[in-house]
């Protein structure tokens, strides 16, 4: 399933760049701005099985992206400068936005150098557990537990499934098949008790894993020192928060914002919902992080920002540069809005 429905998208995107209907709809669709997601920014790796491979794009990917967005004359602002021109309606030119969720250490190695050589600010969101030690990254434990093992077995739903994965096709079934049954489970404690299970069956060391990919608070410093940079926040422990009580809310997102505070001197005024879609964050989420005084908050729901969004600060949509898709073409016809729009049956704002 997962597979149709890349080669949907792919599809979809080849036939607006190649009629020029994204030109065409770039009119109607392109709004004043857009934000763009990114996670990992690394080498391309050789592996065969890579079911995250959609949330890394590699440093030529985001050089090309940059430089396509400079020829076009779009300025790349920051979330503040972004946050004026939305209150101010301050709509004379387009304008992006890039950031960049979780505080991989590759951000630091790779992108940093990239953003500088083309002026571009840019947005950390940052929970704080990872540099703090005890953050658990669970969708690559589970990637790496079924990479190194031949058949998996758990307790599912107080039963007890065996599942055979030797070959890369049945690997990504199953990673497909496990990942989504966990985001359904009720709360984030079981998806956690699952997966420490499923890391400690196979030989996966969180804490190894951690430390392999996310930056330490030292570094942290390090590119926050970067006048290009802002630090936003992801909540404390990189919780779905719409499953978690009111008090969880607000316990999360004003710890993460206090923990930035103290570690680096300047409390973040923008937030980044974790995962992001319209099952981990909704409308009760938008109202706590306006409640909290953050001036912006973003998901990752599909699209791009029109004027009225100035009436859903707390609600912005993302558009994500995909590690599945990697031409600059996709990019062109994303950023224009017109592959979101069609998503969203041109509907502009979707804040519930």
């Amino acid at each position: 399933m997962a597979g149709l429905k890349k080669v949907v998208l792919r599809v979809g995107m080849e036939a607006l760049y190649f009629t020029g209907a994204y030109r065409l709809l770039r009119p109607l669709t392109a709004g004043v701005g857009a934000i763009l997601t990114l996670h990992h920014v690394r080498p391309p790796r050789g592996d065969a099985f890579q079911p995250n491979r959609l949330l890394e794009v590699s440093p030529a990917f985001l050089d090309d992206v940059l430089r396509s967005l400079r020829r076009a004359q779009v300025d790349l602002v920051s979330l503040d400068e972004m946050h004026r021109r939305l209150t101010e309606r301050d709509f004379r030119r387009r304008f992006v936005c890039f950031t960049f969720d979780d505080g991989y250490r590759d951000n630091l190695q790779y992108a940093l150098p990239i953003l500088k050589r083309y002026d571009a600010p840019f947005a950390l969101y940052l929970p704080t557990s990872f540099p703090d030690g005890f953050g658990e990254l669970w969708w690559l434990t589970l990637e790496r537990a079924i990479a190194r093992s031949h058949r998996i077995s758990l307790v599912m739903d107080g039963a007890d499934r065996r599942y055979d994965c030797d070959s890369t096709e049945a690997k990504y079934e199953l990673y497909e098949h496990l990942y989504w049954w966990l985001r359904g489970l009720d709360n984030e404690d079981d998806l956690r008790r699952a997966v420490h299970d499923l890391g400690a069956r196979y030989g996966v060391d969180q804490a190894a894993l951690r430390e392999e990919l996310c930056m330490t608070w030292a570094e942290i410093d390090e590119l926050a020192a970067d006048p290009l940079a802002t630090i936003g926040a992801h909540t404390v422990n990189h919780v779905m928060l719409r499953k978690a009580s009111d008090a969880v809310v607000r316990r999360e997102m004003r710890e993460s914002a206090a923990v930035i505070d103290a570690a680096l001197g300047k409390r973040p005024a923008h937030f980044s919902y974790p995962l992001g879609d319209r099952t981990s964050a909704g409308r009760r989420e938008f109202a706590i992080a306006a409640e909290l005084g953050f001036k912006t908050a973003v998901t990752t729901r599909p699209g791009v920002l029109f004027p009225e969004h100035v009436a859903h600060l707390t609600a912005l949509p993302r558009i994500s540069l995909n590690g599945e898709y990697q031409q600059s073409r996709y990019a062109k016809v994303l950023i224009s809005g017109a592959a979101t729009a069609l998503w969203n049956r041109f509907r502009r704002v979707d804040a519930a």
